[in-house]
């Protein structure tokens, strides 16, 4: 496998989802001690991007020292699709050639499986797929900037994803903390780490 290039590539963090069928604040409830958002922040920012932005609402940890620029999600409770189009209208104003579109409710997914994505990159689109389901951490070259822009819905760049290529993620990283009974999935892989 080639060498992970992160030159020119922004990092969007989506972080600002309301958490509805949690019961609210789930990036902010607590896994292994910080708040959920905070684990994706983590790994993501130890990692050498061009930038990194995170999407968030009022409720969202300050993610700020782990080297993210906040992008206020407006108007407060759009769908997935408007916090999209806020991130990579950031990356594209830095003129970065691709961007990286994870989610912070995804707090398992390790630096390895990020870097395998950006050192499989071939310049236009690759994506993460868990039982032959294509789904983010993804990668989109810039020629799909104006795409990502015009989305609506909550489905966010599922459109997009189907027939990209990928590279497997395990079920375990591909948790996405949906309903409280997650968490306790999720601080059960955590110990076995």
């Amino acid at each position: 496998m080639a060498s992970a290039d992160f030159s020119g590539i922004a990092l969007v963090l989506l972080a600002a989802g309301q958490g509805t069928r949690f019961g609210g604040g789930k990036l902010a409830a607590p896994l292994a001690g910080e708040p959920v958002a905070r684990h994706a922040a983590a790994m993501l920012g130890a990692l050498p991007f061009a930038a990194r932005f995170a999407v968030v609402s009022p409720h969202t940890p300050d993610l700020g020292a782990l080297g993210f620029g906040a992008l206020m999600l407006e108007p407060s409770g759009a769908p997935q699709s408007r916090s999209l189009a806020i991130g990579v209208g950031a990356a594209q104003a830095m003129d970065a050639r691709a961007v990286l579109v994870a989610l912070a409710d995804m707090p398992l997914v390790t630096s390895g499986h990020i870097e395998a994505l950006v050192a499989s990159f071939d310049g236009k689109l690759i994506a993460s797929s868990a039982a032959g389901r294509p789904m983010p951490p993804a990668i989109f070259a810039a020629s799909y900037f104006p795409a990502l822009g015009k989305l609506s819905g909550d489905r966010g760049a599922a459109s997009l994803l189907a027939g990209a290529p990928s590279i497997a993620i395990s079920a375990a990283e591909a948790l996405d903390i949906d309903y409280p009974a997650d968490l306790a999935k999720a601080e059960a892989q955590l110990a076995r780490r």
